[in-house]
This record gives structure tokens, C-alpha cells and sequence, in this order.
């Protein structure tokens, strides 16, 4: 395995740090930037290597008794806890968003800014203080972005779908969910994505996710790989169905908002009716 790597962008604002499959865009506003990124270089050189340490057991389904020894698998085990008595998941389903989470943490406690965020291939987790705001990404087909304050009670975004980076049981071209923080977002994300479907339609083609990627923690369980055209009540009722498993995430209080979409079609649950779709794809002052 190759050395933690971490270099500042050509904007000379950004920090790139990238180790495996671990691949970050970190900002910080205000003149404490540097002190920041030393921190979050600092913490990111043994992050992967300690959820190495536990991938076994991290790729079995979700047990709130298990004690993980690494801050960053334990903030991925409380992320999927609540929805492990209910339905089959592995802490793996928050590892992007834990990652920016402990990251990002690792920042603010080691100095003072107002505002900052750490971008994990999309799922994103960020620091608000005073009157601070910044415009999350929503990576949907059509991209837009959610306004956070620092006085709202969301500190993190991500988004699944089938065309993503990893495997999905269902259809949904993308879920963005936007929670309390990065971890708590990207399970429910999976999760609400996973529930986008319509079990055994001839449109839809799967694969053993163990054939694509032999040590998936989905083991056998077939994976989304090609999803033709549909017709539009098709479409309603995979969406009804994503739905339903959105609407009792955020019942439970364990999302703030989510938007779905497939194929052209959109739902939105909580905040997600806040989001705009001007043409960005940034997160910007």
C-alpha cells in the first residue's frame, strides 16, 4: 500500500489527501487554515490502516456490542446501529461519511475556525460556527445545492444510487440525504437507495455482488448493474417504495431531508425541499 499522500490544490485554498480509496477535498475559511490541515494531515496518516485493522468484522452485519478500537469504525458502527434490528447492514454503509467525520473532527479540535468542510468522494461532512453558512452539494443527475447555517442542526450530506461507487441493491439513479452528520447521512442514503426498487423486473439486471467484488460486504446478495427505461408508473412505484423508508428515517429523527430521483423523476422528503439547481458543483462560500 502506498504512503498517505497530501498536497494543497492549485487554487492554494483546497487540501488534497488521498491513501487507497480514501480520496478527500478539504476546506477551511479563516487564518487558522494551515494549523487546520496540519491536523487533518496528521490524523489521515493512519485512518486506513486502522479500518484495515478491523475489516473483517467491519464487512459483518452491524452489532451495537461489537468494540471497535478505532474512533473512525465506531462513529461508522453508531451511524448503522438504529436500523440493524430492521434490516440487513454493515458499518461499511457509513465509511465515507465516517472518514470526513473523524477528519473534520480531528481539525476542529486541534484549532478554531468558523467554517470547513471534507469532501469524501461526496459524502461530506462540515463545521458551522457563528454566522457561518455554506451550500452543500447535492450530487443528483441534475446537480443542486442545500443552504446550512450554523444555527441548523445538519452537519452532513452524501449520496447513493446504483451508478455510484459502490453497489446497490435497488434503482434509484441517486439519494441525497442530508443528517446530522456525514456518517448518519451516507447509511441512510444507502439505505433509502436500496429501498428505491421493483424486485424481479425484467428491465432490471443484477449481479452477485460477490462476482463483481469478491470481498463485498454484501456477500451474494444480487447488486444493481443496468436498469432500462420504465414506464412511468414503474417509476412511482419504486419511488413510493424509497419513500416510505425515508419518510420513517425522518420520522425516527435520524435524517433531516432526502431527495430521490430516477429517471427524470424526483421525491423529496424534509429539508430536501430547500434545494436549489442552479448549474454548480461545489461547495462554495
Amino acid at each position: 500500500m502506498h504512503a498517505p499522500q497530501s498536497s494543497l490544490l492549485t487554487d492554494g485554498r483546497r487540501l488534497h489527501l488521498h491513501h487507497g480509496p480514501i480520496d478527500l477535498i478539504i476546506e477551511v475559511w479563516g487564518q487558522n487554515r494551515a494549523d487546520a490541515y496540519a491536523a487533518a494531515t496528521g490524523r489521515f496518516q493512519t485512518i486506513l490502516q486502522e479500518l484495515v485493522d478491523e475489516l473483517p468484522t467491519l464487512r459483518t452485519k452491524a452489532n451495537a456490542t461489537t468494540a471497535f478500537k478505532s474512533p473512525t469504525a465506531r462513529r461508522m458502527q453508531y451511524a448503522v446501529t438504529p436500523y440493524a434490528a430492521d434490516i440487513f447492514v454493515t458499518p461499511m454503509a457509513a465509511v465515507a461519511g465516517a472518514v470526513a467525520d473523524e477528519i473534520l473532527a480531528a481539525m476542529a479540535g486541534a484549532t478554531t475556525f468558523d467554517k470547513g468542510y471534507v469532501n469524501n468522494g461526496g459524502d461530506t461532512a462540515f463545521h458551522l460556527e457563528g454566522d457561518a453558512h455554506i451550500d452543500a452539494l447535492i450530487a443528483a443527475p441534475i446537480p443542486g445545492h442545500i443552504r446550512v447555517a450554523a444555527d441548523d442542526p445538519c452537519r452532513g450530506v452524501a449520496t447513493s444510487g446504483w451508478q455510484g461507487r459502490s453497489h446497490s441493491l435497488g434503482i434509484a439513479d441517486s439519494v441525497s440525504v442530508v443528517a446530522s452528520n456525514a456518517a448518519a447521512a451516507d447509511v441512510a442514503a444507502t439505505l433509502i437507495a436500496n429501498a428505491v426498487d421493483l424486485p424481479g423486473h425484467p428491465a432490471i439486471t443484477r449481479t452477485p455482488a460477490s462476482d463483481l467484488s469478491p470481498d463485498s460486504d454484501l456477500n451474494d446478495r444480487p447488486v444493481t448493474t443496468d436498469v432500462g427505461h420504465l414506464p412511468e408508473t414503474d417509476v412511482d412505484a419504486a419511488l413510493d417504495a424509497g419513500m416510505e423508508f425515508a419518510q420513517g428515517a425522518l420520522n425516527a429523527d435520524r435524517i433531516a431531508g432526502a431527495l430521490l430521483t430516477l429517471q427524470s423523476h424526483s421525491r423529496h422528503v424534509g429539508v430536501a425541499d430547500q434545494i436549489a439547481f442552479p448549474e454548480r458543483n461545489l461547495l462554495n462560500a
